[in-house]
């Protein structure tokens, strides 16, 4: 039998123990209906809130203004080639250095720091013909290409960004817009160069293209020495330099996927309407 002493200590702790706070897992409590709902209906709520860290400059996402052609080419009257998604730059300024024709060169690139060093090669070069720019070409292609004076003869996108993610598909850079604007205000006889690693990105582009069979022919059928396989693909690489990924990725023994499209009728109006070009995005 326990001692009194034990027994009141006993009971003593028992006493403590009851009044103990139960422990239960911390759940989150749901944010009231009101809060929730005023970020919908004040959208630029959050870019209020991070005012001050100006981040919006940063990325454009609206179009961006022209440069002033006769300062950055020494003949803007020349055919011009524009690289869309140039990365570092290294491919454009070769060709500015060493192509046969006489032609200015316009990469167009999204990441700020790329384009900067880019233009900083060319000024050490000494270049006249080239030039690159910190642009979005999905949505400044058409502003850009448009106030050129001289024709736009060649059109590239090589190795773009695959966004493999279905949701993700909507950033790819070769949207139904900017389709669109190669096709209003490439040359007659201009050409389009697409070219991917990835099958699928490289298919997606060909598709969009195929669909302007109206306006394009692939060069296949108007220059028999471009070659492609049993597919359509071209066995070579017209431009006859690699750009770094193409380098890369042959590399590591992948193949290389090329189409290249000659415009052979002017079109009169735009293909996509607003209407259609926002139909397309809601299906991704």
């Amino acid at each position: 039998m326990a001692s009194p002493a034990t027994a009141m200590a006993s009971a003593s702790l028992c006493c403590r123990l009851v009044r103990l706070p139960l422990l239960v897992p911390y759940t989150r409590r749901p944010s009231p209906i009101s809060t929730r709902c005023s970020a919908a209906q004040s959208p630029d709520a959050v870019d209020r809130e991070y005012a001050d860290l100006n981040l919006r400059p940063l990325y454009p996402n609206e179009p961006t203004e022209p440069p002033e052609w006769k300062e950055v080419f020494e003949d803007p009257l020349l055919p011009l080639m524009v690289d869309i998604g140039c990365g570092s730059g290294r491919f454009l300024i070769w060709l500015a250095k060493n192509s046969g024709e006489r032609r200015n060169f316009l990469g167009l690139e999204i990441r700020q720091k790329l384009v900067e060093r880019s233009q900083f090669w060319v000024t050490e070069l000494g270049l006249r013909n080239v030039y690159f720019m910190f642009a979005n070409a999905t949505v400044s292609f058409n502003q850009i290409v448009s106030s050129y004076p001289g024709p736009l003869s060649l059109v590239s996108i090589l190795c773009p960004d695959p966004h493999f993610k279905k949701r993700h598909h909507k950033r790819r850079v070769l949207q139904p817009q900017l389709v669109d604007s190669i096709t209003k205000n490439l040359c007659l006889g201009g050409r389009v160069l697409l070219q991917s690693d990835v099958l699928e990105v490289a298919a997606d582009m060909r598709e969009r293209f195929d669909g302007y069979s109206d306006v394009f022919e692939h060069v296949d059928c108007i220059d028999k020495d471009l070659r492609c396989d049993n597919e359509g693909w071209l066995l070579e690489n017209p431009m006859g330099i690699r750009t770094e990924r193409e380098v890369h990725a042959e590399l590591e023994g992948a193949t290389i996927y090329r189409r290249m499209y000659q415009k052979t009728r002017v079109v009169s109006h735009q293909r996509c309407s607003s209407v259609q070009w926002t139909r397309e995005l809601s299906k991704q």
